[in-house]
């Protein structure tokens, strides 16, 4: 494997230099791959812009990115089918990518450092990093995570773009770490792109989505997203928002293209439930940050009943059962019932019932197996059901249980392919 690495690495530098694409990189703690979709749809505005449709942030993933058009990963087969296309695009000059949007994964110290060994960005995207970010085990603290994190914007030139989120205190002190000219965006007075006006929409009790405008110099523009909620999305959208300004869109055009955002499935996506219900389905992955986004999400919705089902968040280090406490004490604020799913989610539990959730509205289950079955029983109509937790908790599981129409689980739910169903 570390052979397949190295050749991997080298094939894809040499693509770069090649066809010198932009390269926009993405790094944070939760929102990169809303923020990778995000931007794609507005720099389709200008480029041919290609944007990896799987998680291809690692030593592996992200060569994959850069030489082709690929999802995930595959057998000895799959690998030289890869190496093949690669020298191929080397040798003939054919279609490449005007523009490429990249994650840049940091699990541990040294993964961004590696993956610019491979391509630097022209444009870094920092999205957030939180208190407690997600995949902090391999970390001492949050400033050891933003330390690695803004190794993206150190590497950019004076001719670069680094793109921050004014709302995050670690990211926002980037900007003293970078030669590039810098945007920020976020919700706070202050940000270059501002976000401003935010709704979580709904009609007749059925959630639709987001409204909300964007400001930048003096000018502003109206958004509609629909089938998504949460401000997660609206910090993606500002984001991508600000790298278009950084290659001379302008705001109205930004706003064109937003509107062909679809976000990703897992996201806070609006999915119709079994008996008239509606489902927050959130369950790509969880992390305390996102938890209590999602949280956010479900007290602002107007709703008869309020479940929520979350799920271990993994990666938490000596974070794990404080953060889990933290989350079933502001779940306590919101939810009618809770249903936690997990070992860990167990600490949901507590710190909820600690919080005054009473204990007859809380419910805890091994697995999403095991927990799925009541989920389905315990809704009513009407009721909004937010469904979260890390991949590990396969919390999509409950989803096609409770989801209206389950023969549309390929297109719509995470994780619907290969090992992860027969797991």
């Amino acid at each position: 494997m570390k052979k397949l690495q190295k050749l991997l690495k080298r094939l894809a530098k040499a693509l770069i230099r090649r066809y010198h694409p932009l390269v926009v990189g993405i790094t944070g703690s939760v929102g990169k791959t809303s923020t990778k979709l995000a931007t794609a749809a507005v720099l389709n505005s200008k480029y041919k812009t290609r944007m990896p449709a799987g998680n291809l942030n690692s030593e592996l993933g992200l060569p994959l990115a850069i030489i082709g058009d690929y999802s995930s990963s595959g057998g000895a087969f799959f690998w030289l089918k890869v190496v093949g296309r690669a020298v191929v695009w080397l040798i003939f000059r054919l279609p490449y990518p005007e523009a490429i949007v990249l994650e840049y994964g940091a699990d541990r110290p040294g993964d961004i450092g590696y993956l610019l060994e491979i391509v630097r960005p022209e444009v870094a995207v920092v999205t957030a990093v939180g208190a407690v970010p997600v995949h902090v085990e391999f970390y001492n603290d949050a400033e050891e995570v933003a330390t690695e994190k803004s190794r993206l914007v150190r590497s950019l030139n004076g001719n670069g773009f680094a793109i921050l989120n004014y709302d995050d205190p670690y990211v926002f002190e980037m900007k003293e770490k970078t030669k590039s000219k810098v945007i920020t965006f976020g919700f706070k007075e202050g940000a270059s792109m501002r976000i401003s006006g935010f709704e979580n929409k709904s009609e007749d009790g059925r959630p639709t989505g987001i409204v909300f405008k964007l400001e930048y110099g003096g000018g502003f523009v109206p958004v509609r997203i629909d089938g998504v909620l949460g401000k997660p999305h609206a910090y993606a959208a500002a984001a991508a928002a600000a790298v278009g300004i950084s290659q001379g869109l302008n705001l109205v055009q930004i706003s064109e293209a937003l509107a062909r955002y679809p976000g990703e499935r897992g996201r806070a996506r609006i999915l119709p439930g079994v008996k008239d219900s509606y489902i927050i389905d959130d369950t790509y992955n969880a992390s305390p940050l996102s938890t209590w986004s999602a949280l956010e999400i479900l007290k602002e919705i107007p709703a008869p009943r309020k479940i929520a089902v979350l799920g271990d968040m993994s990666e938490l280090g000596k974070y794990t059962a404080s953060a889990h406490e933290d989350t079933g004490a502001v779940a306590a604020e919101t939810v009618n019932i809770l249903v936690t799913v997990g070992v860990k989610a167990k600490f949901i539990a507590k710190g909820a019932v600690e919080k005054g959730l009473p204990e007859e509205a809380v419910w805890s289950f091994d697995s999403a197996d095991e927990a799925k079955k009541k989920v389905q029983d315990l809704i009513k109509p009407k009721d909004l059901i937010l469904i979260k937790g890390s991949q590990s908790a396969r919390m999509e599981k409950i989803v096609l249980e409770i989801m209206a129409e389950p023969e549309k689980a390929s297109k719509l739910l995470v994780r619907q392919y290969g090992h992860w169903l027969r797991g």
